[in-house]
Order: C-alpha cells, then sequence, then structure tokens
C-alpha cells in the first residue's frame, strides 16, 4: 500500500531510485528523503478512512515506504497518548498543556518508530545485518527490531551508557562494542567495520527510512487533535530526526488537503553542556558548529553534531520557533516535576521540555492561551542515575 515513488536530497535537492539501498546523498552528503505520490494518496485516502485501521503507526501505510507487508516488523509501535497535562498547567498558567508520552512506546521510547521503520525497509531491500552508533535508545530499538526481522545487530555504544541499555540490546542479542568518547566517536568507530563486514549503517539520518517513522508523530498529532495542529511543539533535540520528521509530515498532511497552512512553533530544547542547535540559530548560521566538551547528563542530547542540523534550523526557523538551551538542573527537576504532577515518569530529556517551556512562558514567548505540546521521547525507568541525582526515593 506504499505510495514511495523516489527519494530526494534534502540539501541538493537531486533525485534518487527508491528500489536500491541508499545512505547519504552521493552528490552533496547530505540526508535523502522520501517522496511519495501524494495527489494519488489524496484521491485513494481520505482521513475518515482511518477509523478501524490497525492502532499503531502503520495506520498511514499509504505515506510509510514498506510496500511488501511480509517485511513490516512491527512490535505495535505508535499511537501514543496524548495526555492533557491540568496540573502542570495550573502551575505554569498554560491551560492548554499537553504531553505526548513516548515512553509507551516499545522499548520504552520514540526510537521505536524509526528503528521499526529502517529495519523493515532495509529487510525489504535485502539487509541481512544492522549497525548503529547510540547513546541508548536508538540501540535498544534497533536491537529489538532486528531480533524480530532475523538480522545481526551490532551496537557502539559511549562506555558511560547508563547500564539498562547495555543490558536491554544483551537481551536482544546484539553484539555490543564499548567505546571511549561520546556518539561521533562510536560512529567512526563503527564505520570502517561496516565497511569491512557489509553491515547496513542506520544512524540518524544517514538512510531515508528512520525520518519517516518518526514523522508519523506529526500525523498523531493531527489526527488526536481533530486534524488541527498544536501553537507550539518543545521537543529535547539530539540528532533532530523526530522534528524534521514532523515538520514534513505537517507539509505532506497539506498537500493531501488533510490540515491548513497553520504550522506550530517548532522549539529546539538542549542541554546547556551541548548546545549546537542554539549557538547557530542565535548565530544566524545555516549548519551547527561541533560542540566541544559535550557534557549532561541527558544522554539523549550529547550529540555534539548533527548531520540534519540545516533540516533542524530550517523547521524552526520557518516555524517561527525558537532553539534554547536549560541546565541539567533544570531538565532533572522538569523530570520529577512531570512525574510527581502528572505521573508521566519522562526521561531527562522529556523533563528538558518542561523546563524550557517555563523559560518560554517567563519571556513571554509562550502565551497563556497557547495549545503546547511537550515531547517526552523516553520512559525514565532507563534513568535510575538521573533520579538518584536529586534523590528520589
Amino acid at each position: 500500500m506504499s505510495y514511495l515513488t523516489h527519494l530526494e536530497c534534502g540539501n541538493c535537492h537531486k533525485e534518487y531510485a527508491s528500489d536500491q539501498l541508499h545512505t547519504l546523498c552521493p552528490a552533496c552528503g547530505r540526508p535523502l528523503l522520501a517522496r511519495y505520490d501524494l495527489k494519488r494518496v489524496a484521491n485513494d485516502l481520505k482521513p475518515s478512512m482511518l477509523t478501524g485501521r490497525v492502532n499503531s503507526m502503520w495506520r498511514y501505510e499509504e505515506v510509510l515506504p514498506v510496500g511488501n507487508v511480509a517485511h513490516r516488523v512491527s512490535l505495535g509501535e505508535g499511537m501514543t497518548p496524548l495526555l492533557h497535562a491540568k496540573r502542570l498547567g495550573e502551575r505554569t498558567g498554560v491551560s492548554e498543556l499537553y504531553i505526548k508520552d513516548e515512553g509507551l512506546n516499545p522499548t520504552g521510547s520514540f526510537k521505536a518508530r524509526g528503528l521499526c521503520m529502517a529495519v523493515s525497509r532495509a529487510s525489504e531491500l535485502g539487509v541481512q545485518e544492522v549497525v548503529i552508533p547510540s547513546a541508548g535508545n536508538a540501540a535498544g530499538a534497533m536491537s529489538a527490531y532486528a531480533a524480530s526481522a532475523g538480522m545481526g545487530a551490532h551496537v557502539f555504544m559511549p562506555v558511560d551508557v547508563p547500564m539498562p541499555f547495555q543490558l536491554e540490546c544483551k537481551a536482544f542479542g546484539a553484539e555490543i562494542t564499548l567505546i571511549d568518547g561520546l556518539i561521533t566517536d562510536c560512529g567512526a568507530a563503527a564505520k570502517p567495520l561496516a565497511a569491512e563486514n557489509g553491515w547496513f549503517d542506520v544512524s540518524t539520518l544517514k538512510e531515508p527510512y528512520r525520518l519517516e517513522g518518526k514523522k508519523t508523530m506529526g500525523y498523531e498529532l493531527a489526527e488526536q487533535f481533530g486534524w488541527e495542529l498544536p501553537d507550539v511543539i518543545i521537543y529535547p533535540t539530539g540528532g533532530g530526526t523526530g522534528l524534521i520528521g514532523m515538520w514534513k509530515a505537517f507539509a505532506e498532511m497539506e498537500a493531501l488537503g488533510w490540515i491548513g497552512s497553520k504550522r506550530p512553533k517548532m522549539v529546539v530544547v538542549q542541554a546547556e553542556g551541548c548546545a549546537p542547535i542554539p549557538r547557530a540559530y542565535d548565530e544566524g548560521e545555516r549548519h551547527a558548529t561541533p560542540w566541544e566538551g559535550a557534557a549532561t547528563i541527558a544522554a539523549g542530547l550529547r550529540v555534539p553534531a548533527a548531520v540534519g542540523d540545516f533540516l533542524i534550523l530550517e523547521a524552526v526557523r520557518e516555524s517561527g520557533g525558537t532553539a534554547i538551551s536549560v541546565s541539567d538542573a533544570a531538565l532533572l527537576e522538569g523530570q520529577v516535576e512531570m512525574a510527581s504532577s502528572e505521573g508521566v515518569l519522562s526521561c531527562p530529556e522529556g523533563g528538558a521540555t518542561l523546563a524550557a517551556m517555563r523559560q518560554l512562558v517567563d519571556s513571554d514567548l509562550i502565551k497563556k492561551d497557547d495549545r503546547v505540546v511537550l515531547f517526552n521521547t523516553g520512559t525514565g525507568i532507563k534513568y535510575p542515575e538521573s533520579l538518584e541525582a536529586l534523590r528520589v526515593r
């Protein structure tokens, strides 16, 4: 049921066949984006027809890249709750405050969406083994979906990644290599071994299809709000695939006639110890200079360089949004406040969104009558260190 037609470079706009394995654009080395026959989709699919479909991200199959149902590797990902955070709304003065809780995905994070799609499409194109550099959640998700697909899985992780991430990858049967460094160092270590052994690299935006899984968060938000979009989306950003994916989804839905031209303000949140995107935003740059000495307790935000930096910054600027950083102390407080107020045990990255919202309310960049969505990208259960840092018992 996929209406996939081709791939297009997000930077130089050269086009490539979608029935072959691709990583980055051969011409300029930037990410490739999946394109669909949206006119045909608009003719064949109406929002009302989604009623009764599978309650997962695969309900949007026409605008997803996997054509052969036999290669869909699904563990029930997507259609996560959109929770009205009434108590937090009362505390912050923003009554229309919502939490999109991605921690209820398989393997406990939003990474399930992207890696589900990447592994499924790789399977369809004949891949036997996959490899990933990861700060934690992506590794667990890839390992789980590779196990379900019967693929070999190879994970390269920083040595200081919280132990729950290492244990889940081992449980899923992945081969783990620990690297003394950051996720960029893990990528550098994995690259020659992948080339030597024929492993397919499913790193963030280095293949076209993780983005397609992540974009379903945008489709879900629109559907859950009755085909309207919120005023503000606050998103914790490492590699930025989810934010880029949602921005792509909004453009697709407008082309389908499902929504109008209104867009949310897209807000990037990073940690003060690793904030390349806010720095580039403030300096008016199209690309972000790699961050030196990256350090934060939020492992998913410890990404000193993002291959899709220009796409992140485009979405922020085109939406009238912003990019800000928060301290580790503030994001940890946000994590605990989200739990104690709303019963959502977020990851530290999710806590960063609440810390960012408080800054934006104080500076009047968020109005009291705005409809605001905070993205909790994973469950806090995997982060005992962050909870212990606040002496949570």
